[in-house]
C-alpha cells in the first residue's frame, strides 16, 4: 500500500498494463491525471495533438499496427464529443482503444447546473460508442477499473472502453495498492463445432474461405495460409480482412471475387466477419452451405442464415481446424484464372488509380504500413492494393469516416517502429486534420502523406455529374497552397506529377525519416467502383 492521488494511481495502473504512450490534450478537469503523468514521464509519454478528434484516431492507429491497446485522454463535454468520431471508427473496426474522459466534479454530475464543459447524459453518450464504460466514485476504485477496462478489451470481441474521471476523484488521496493486470483466459475452440466445419470441408470439392477483421496478427496469418494450401481453396478477404493472408499467396482474392465464386462454390467458411452487405443483408453465396465463426454471437444471427454457427475466437478455431483437415484437391487452375482475370479487369477499368496504387506498393517493404482515406485512390486500394503482411493496412471500416486517415496514420507511425507509414488522402479529407502537421513536426513523426488535389469532394462531384445530371452543389473546394502550408509547418514537400514521381518521393521521404507531404494534382478519375453498379439517372 502507498499513499497516492487518483491521478498517480491511474498513471501507475496504466504503466502496469504496458502503456507507454497516451494521446491526449490536457485540461482543467484532467489536471490531477496529467500531474500524475508528470511524475512518471520517464515511463509513460503524453503525446498532445492539436485537436481532440485526433486523440482517439491516434490511439486507434497505434493499436491497429501494434496490437497493443491505444489510450486517449480528453476533457468532458466538447472534448468527449470531439473524440466521438474516433471512438465510432474504433468501434466499427473492433479496435482496442481506452478513452480517459474527464467529467465535471462528481457531486455535480447530472445536476444540470452549467458546470464548465457539462453536457447532458455524457455517460450515455460514451456508452453508445464503447463495449464497457465505468466512472469511479472513490479514488480506491481506480486501479481495479483500469485493469477491468483492459480485460474487457482483451476478452471476446475487442472494442473501445472508457473511464470517466472526475477532477475531485483524480485529486483525492488514499492508501492504494495498484495491483497487476487481470488474467485473461486464452481463447478456446469448441471441438464439436470445429469437427462439424471439418466434415463440411471434407465433403466439399469447391470450398471458399472468407475472412473479416476478426482474423488478425501473425499467428492467424500463418494458420490461414496453411489452411488454404491444404484445401487448395480461395481466401476471399473483406475490406476489413485485408492482410489476413499475403496478397501474393496464390489463394488470396479480394472481396469482389465472391460474386464469381458463389456460382459454383459448395461450401463457404467465414472467419471473423459480420458477413453482411453494406445494406444489412447476408452476402450472397448461391447454393453453398455456410459456416460462420465469430467471437461475437450477435454476428451469427439473422439476417444471416448459417448452416453451422460457431461462437469462438477465429484464430483458436483456425488452429484446431488446421490440425484436423487433410490435404484435398480444390480449385486448381481455375483459382489461378480467377486471380489473373480479376487483376486484369481491375487494371482495365481503373488504370489511372492503379498506377498510383502500384507506385505506393513498390515504394514500401512488405510490412510497410498503408493508411487508406476515403478518396479516389483510397477506394481503389480497398481491392487493388496488395497487402502483404498483418497489421499493415488501415481503413475506417463500415463507419466510412472521412478525414480520419491523417491523425490515424500519425498514431500508426508512433507505434510502427522502423516500418514506414504512408497515408493516402485527398484535399477534401485532409481538411479535417491540417493542424496535425504541427504534431508530426513537434514529435518528429516520419509520416508520409500522399495528398491528391482535385479541388473537390471527388466522389460526391462524380455522383452529381453522372447520376444527377450535373447539378453540382457543395462539392467544390477552395484549397490553401499546400507547398506554402508545408513550409509554414516545417514539413518536407514534393510536387509529383505522375505515379513515378510519387514513387521517387516516397523513397526519398523514407530515407529522410522526416514527416513529408507529396502533393499530386489530378483531374477526374474513372469510377472507383466499376464492379458494383452503374449509376441510375435522377
Amino acid at each position: 500500500m502507498a499513499k497516492m492521488t487518483g491521478g498517480d494511481a491511474l498513471t501507475q495502473a496504466l504503466i502496469s498494463e504496458g502503456v507507454e504512450t497516451v494521446f491526449g490534450i490536457p485540461g482543467v478537469q484532467l489536471d490531477g491525471l496529467t500531474d500524475g503523468m508528470y511524475r512518471r514521464q520517464d515511463e509513460v509519454h503524453l503525446m498532445v495533438p492539436r485537436h481532440e478528434q485526433s486523440t482517439t484516431y491516434m490511439a486507434d492507429g497505434y493499436h491497429r499496427v501494434t496490437g497493443k491497446p491505444g489510450v486517449a485522454m480528453v476533457v468532458p463535454g466538447p472534448g468527449v464529443l470531439n473524440a466521438g468520431a474516433g471512438m465510432a471508427t474504433a468501434y466499427a473496426c473492433s479496435s482496442q482503444v481506452m478513452l480517459l474522459a474527464g467529467t465535471i466534479p462528481s457531486t455535480l454530475v447530472g445536476a444540470g447546473l452549467g458546470a464548465l464543459h457539462e453536457i447532458p447524459k455524457q455517460t450515455e453518450t460514451i456508452q453508445g460508442l464503447t463495449k464497457w464504460t465505468a466512472r469511479p466514485t472513490r479514488v480506491e476504485e481506480i486501479p481495479d477499473l483500469v485493469h477491468e477496462g483492459f480485460r474487457q478489451m482483451r476478452t471476446g470481441r475487442p472494442r473501445p472502453v472508457a473511464l470517466e474521471l472526475g477532477p475531485d476523484i483524480l485529486h483525492a488521496v488514499a492508501d492504494l495498492e495498484v495491483g497487476t493486470p487481470f488474467a485473461v483466459d486464452a481463447p478456446v475452440a469448441p471441438e464439436d463445432k470445429v469437427a462439424e466445419i471439418a466434415q463440411l470441408l471434407a465433403a466439399s470439392s469447391r470450398p471458399v474461405i472468407h475472412v473479416g477483421g476478426g482474423v488478425k496478427g501473425q499467428r492467424a496469418f500463418d494458420l490461414l495460409a496453411r489452411l488454404a494450401d491444404l484445401l487448395d481453396a480461395p481466401v476471399v478477404m473483406s475490406e476489413n480482412g485485408r492482410g489476413a493472408i499475403d496478397a501474393r499467396d496464390p489463394h488470396a482474392l479480394s472481396a469482389y471475387s465472391l460474386w464469381e465464386l458463389r456460382e459454383t462454390a459448395d461450401a463457404v467458411v467465414s472467419f471473423g466477419s459480420r458477413f453482411l452487405t453494406p445494406f444489412g443483408q447476408q452476402l450472397n453465396i448461391g447454393e453453398a452451405r455456410l459456416a460462420l465463426v465469430n467471437v461475437d454471437p450477435a454476428d451469427l444471427t439473422a439476417p444471416r442464415r448459417p448452416d453451422i454457427a460457431v461462437t469462438a475466437d477465429a484464430t483458436a478455431v483456425l488452429e484446431v481446424l488446421v490440425a484436423r483437415v487433410r490435404r484435398q484437391e480444390g480449385w486448381g487452375a481455375e483459382l489461378r484464372r480467377l486471380r489473373e482475370d480479376g487483376d486484369a479487369r481491375v487494371r482495365a477499368q481503373v488504370a489511372p488509380q492503379m498506377a498510383f496504387v502500384d507506385a505506393i506498393r513498390a515504394s514500401l517493404p512488405a510490412d510497410g504500413i498503408f493508411v487508406n482515406e476515403l478518396t479516389q485512390i483510397g477506394y481503389v486500394s480497398t481491392y487493388g492494393y496488395p497487402v502483404q503482411a498483418p497489421r499493415s493496412y488501415v481503413w475506417p471500416g463500415y463507419q466510412g469516416t472521412l478525414g480520419y486517415a491523417m491523425p490515424t496514420a500519425l498514431g500508426a507511425a508512433v507505434g510502427a517502429g522502423d516500418r514506414p507509414v504512408v497515408v493516402v488522402t485527398g484535399d477534401g479529407g485532409i481538411g479535417w486534420s491540417l493542424q496535425e502537421f504541427a504534431t508530426a513536426k513537434k514529435y518528429g513523426i516520419p509520416l508520409i502523406t500522399v495528398l491528391f488535389e482535385d479541388n473537390r469532394f471527388g466522389n460526391v462531384w462524380r455522383i452529381q455529374r453522372d447520376t444527377y445530371g450535373g447539378r453540382f452543389i457543395g462539392s467544390d473546394l477552395t484549397n490553401p497552397d499546400f507547398e506554402l502550408l508545408a513550409q509554414a509547418f516545417g514539413i518536407d514537400f514534393t510536387l509529383a506529377d505522375d505515379a513515378d514521381a510519387v514513387q521517387r518521393g516516397i523513397a526519398a521521404a523514407i530515407a529522410a525519416r522526416q514527416p513529408a507531404i507529396i502533393k499530386v494534382p489530378v483531374d477526374v478519375f474513372p469510377s472507383p467502383w466499376p464492379f458494383i453498379h452503374e449509376p441510375k439517372k435522377h
